[in-house]
């Protein structure tokens, strides 16, 4: 009889313990705009209501509450509410409410609304990919493939703007990629590891795929679940959009005077095992994003007046001597694209890239035109690769100095005045030492 008041009491001093089991993961930022912003979470099977209560930081009486409307109770309950009639440039906190009660509080800062009122504010953001998180039962034996999780911890902790995700944001194994269960089952899991979730409230997150969170190593079009694939990751993420007409999930996302120009360069991606060429002509039939999108790309890029045009991919794109997945390996697509940016004069471009396991930066001459660079950022836990002793040792693209091939992620600057902006990289390690860096103007990018 005296064991209810005694657990009342447990309830009273120990709040947020007995109702964080509500909570699985988040909450987490995605698309943050002038006016509105989503909010990502995933509740436990047992939730039967979720909503964001929001207001103004420092004004609680202020306060309104959105409600999520779609199905709960799911296995998985991955879930997006949109916070509607913000003010720009406001610093918002919020409160995460399951059946009723405040599981967990939060903040974001809605975008500043400096168009052609004041110069465009400097930024900086946070990028990286391969993100491998052990797990035994499921990991292929020997030495764990994963790394020290607790780089995450270390970007919590770095002043950002947003994360910027670049593929394999988490390891399907042979246990999940057979499967929709499988898929659903490996995004949760990870997304709900502890290590995770102060850097998922840090900052807004948005992300790209790449071969392994997208299915098996090296997945192309021919997955059999690449449509299940394609909802699950965007259950997970908070993206502004997630490709056109249900394929693909290419976007485009902007902060300030920079356009990103999220790619996707697996669901329509033809087999790298396809030959470069045949007869020694290019293989027609080879192409890694496919029509519908590089058309969006060419006519969102000729759109765009960004001062940096940067397209993020999960593959690097410009190494000339790589073996691996590169968009220069399926050379009728890439050469259209390349044509297509000298014809067009198309001033800022920049890539973003992860997969390799190491990150550096590729520098492409142009004749008669301004250098191209690929910025690679990896791994964030994964196993670093063997650059190291391949045949890109010593690849002359490179640029001295970016070398890094041990666990990192990057942090990129954008500041300066109108028409002189700067882009600063630095690879970091989970201690905060800077590994490498890169420095590159808006003059520098033009021909």
């Amino acid at each position: 009889m005296r064991m209810v008041p005694f657990l009342c009491l447990l309830l009273w001093i120990f709040p947020a313990a007995a109702q964080q089991k509500a909570l699985v993961a988040g909450p987490m930022t995605g698309s943050v705009e002038l006016r509105d912003a989503i909010v990502w979470l995933e509740a436990a099977p047992a939730v039967k209501q979720a909503a964001i209560r929001y207001y103004e930081k420092g004004k609680p009486a202020s306060a309104r509450t959105e409600r999520y409307t779609g199905k709960l109770g799911k296995r998985y309950n991955p879930i997006k509410i949109q916070l509607v009639n913000l003010e720009p440039g406001t610093r918002y906190e919020y409160e995460v409410l399951l059946d009723g009660k405040v599981v967990k509080r939060s903040a974001f800062t809605t975008k500043t609304f400096w168009h052609f009122r004041r110069p465009a504010p400097d930024f900086t953001f946070l990028t990286g990919s391969c993100a491998y998180f052990n797990e035994p039962a499921y990991d292929r034996p020997g030495k764990p493939y994963g790394n020290d999780s607790s780089i995450f911890e270390t970007m919590a902790d770095v002043p950002a703007d947003f994360m910027m995700w670049l593929g394999d944001n988490w390891y399907t194994r042979e246990a999940d990629y057979s499967s929709v269960p499988g898929l659903e089952y490996r995004a949760h899991r990870d997304r709900s590891l502890p290590v995770l979730q102060r850097f998922l409230q840090a900052m807004p997150h948005y992300a790209v795929w790449d071969d392994h969170d997208f299915g098996p190593n090296n997945a192309n079009k021919s997955y059999i679940f690449r449509d299940e694939s394609r909802r699950v990751f965007s259950d997970y993420w908070a993206n502004p959009t997630f490709g056109e007409g249900g394929r693909g999930i290419y976007t485009r996302y902007s902060y300030s005077d920079v356009d990103f120009f999220m790619l996707d360069g697996r669901y329509w991606s033809s087999a790298g095992e396809l030959p470069d060429s045949i007869n020694g002509q290019p293989n027609p039939d080879k192409k890694m994003y496919g029509d519908e999108q590089m058309e969006w790309l060419k006519n969102a890029l000729l759109t765009s007046n960004a001062s940096f045009k940067i397209i993020v991919t999960g593959s690097q794109a410009l190494n000339p001597i790589s073996i691996y997945d590169s968009f220069h390996h399926f050379p009728v697509e890439y050469q259209s694209f390349m044509d297509f940016l000298e014809r067009h004069s198309i001033p800022g471009i920049l890539f973003l890239t992860g997969d390799r396991h190491h990150s550096e930066v590729v520098k492409l001459p142009r004749k008669g035109n301004y250098p191209l660079y690929d910025i690679t950022s990896s791994p964030l836990t994964s196993g670093v690769g063997g650059v190291l002793w391949g045949n890109e040792k010593d690849n002359p693209y490179r640029v001295p100095g970016t070398l890094v091939v041990t666990q990192n992620f990057a942090r990129i600057s954008v500041s300066g005045p109108k028409g002189g902006r700067r882009l600063k990289l630095e690879f970091m390690d989970k201690g905060k030492k800077v590994l490498g860096g890169f420095e590159v103007s808006q003059q520098d990018l033009m021909k």
